[in-house]
């Protein structure tokens, strides 16, 4: 089952969305470069949370939701016999032992008069190292009516949550695109969990907190098929099943650039790339993961592409090195100035 589309209406004023761009204010932070996009500074460095960057004629920001960090991490990753091989790798990169640190890094684009994002992030929470997205937006100097495209990759609450404001939409101005897949699978009668290893307790609440924040959404749910190209042609949504079973990266062009938004496929820096078989507890389907994640993987290295990790160390932005028998993450270097 999964909702209708349906014709999404913005606000009048948004159709002058040009023009409501050139009054945001003025409270930009940390830049890649000074650039004025439609009324936005940017080049001061008082913020580490926003990083500004091009994608060719399109401004993007990275922006952290904050941080979290797994105890026992190899607890978490499979499979379990490779695990002494995980710990050697962290061992030899100089990497802390005594947990996985996870980043939450949300892509914010501006193309035209068009603001989009990709994923929101935890929404507010009681831990203040989470749900930062919200002071982001209003350092960058944009309001939530101002969003007028998001983008969902699957419904996890690091994903989901932060399209949620309460009872209502935290942007009520965003139709909300997805794949059909992910709205069936968390749907369904009995959702399968049957491959996965995350923890069974958590299950239920989780799906029945995922339904009512999908209902509360309900009127700026768009449902695509992957290969939908959006935003005037620089956006094309593409499959990446396993992580869940409508898990969706998404491709983004302007002026021969791009940048491909890996969302789930790598938890960290290190595991999945240096070995694509080795998979997390919260994988829904682990094989179908790992086989897309070579196949995805694959074609970056062979094509150079840049790329920009969900959870990667911020702000995000590398290129996946082939380094058989795997893959290394290669972070881009932060710039600041012209």
């Amino acid at each position: 089952m999964e909702p209708s589309p349906q014709p999404f209406k913005r606000r009048s004023f948004l159709s002058g969305s040009i023009a409501a761009a050139a009054s945001l204010g003025t409270g930009m932070h940390v830049q890649a470069s000074p650039a004025t996009a439609g009324g936005i500074v940017s080049g001061s460095q008082s913020n580490a949370r926003i990083y500004h960057f091009k994608i060719g004629d399109i401004d993007a920001w990275s922006i952290s939701d904050g941080h979290l960090l797994f105890r026992d991490p190899l607890q978490l990753l499979w499979p379990e016999q490779d695990r002494p091989a995980m710990r050697s790798w962290l061992e030899s990169h100089g990497e802390r032992l005594d947990g996985i640190p996870l980043y939450i890094n949300i892509l914010l684009i501006r193309s035209g008069g068009e603001f989009a994002l990709f994923d929101a992030g935890f929404g507010p929470r009681t831990n203040p190292d989470l749900g930062w997205v919200a002071g982001a937006l209003k350092d960058i100097g944009i309001s939530p009516d101002q969003i007028t495209a998001s983008f969902l990759s699957h419904a996890h609450a690091d994903h989901l949550g932060g399209f949620v404001l309460g009872q209502k939409p935290a942007f009520p101005n965003a139709a909300l695109h997805h794949l059909p897949e992910e709205y069936g699978f968390w749907h369904a009668e009995r959702p399968d969990f049957s491959q996965s290893r995350r923890n069974k307790e958590e299950i239920p609440s989780m799906i029945q907190t995922i339904r009512s924040q999908f209902e509360i959404l309900k009127s700026l749910l768009q449902p695509v098929r992957a290969g939908t190209t959006l935003l005037g042609g620089c956006v094309t949504v593409e499959a990446a099943p396993g992580h869940t079973a409508g898990h969706a990266i998404f491709r983004i062009r302007s002026r021969g650039e791009e940048l491909l938004h890996l969302m789930d496929l790598a938890h960290h820096h290190g595991f999945m790339f240096h070995n694509p078989d080795w998979n997390i507890s919260f994988d829904h389907h682990p094989r179908e993961a790992i086989q897309t994640r070579r196949a995805v993987f694959a074609r970056a290295a062979a094509h150079h592409t840049r790329c920009y990790g969900f959870h990667l160390p911020w702000p995000g932005l590398g290129r996946i090195l082939p380094q058989p028998p795997g893959y290394l993450w290669h972070p881009e270097r932060w710039t600041w100035g012209s």
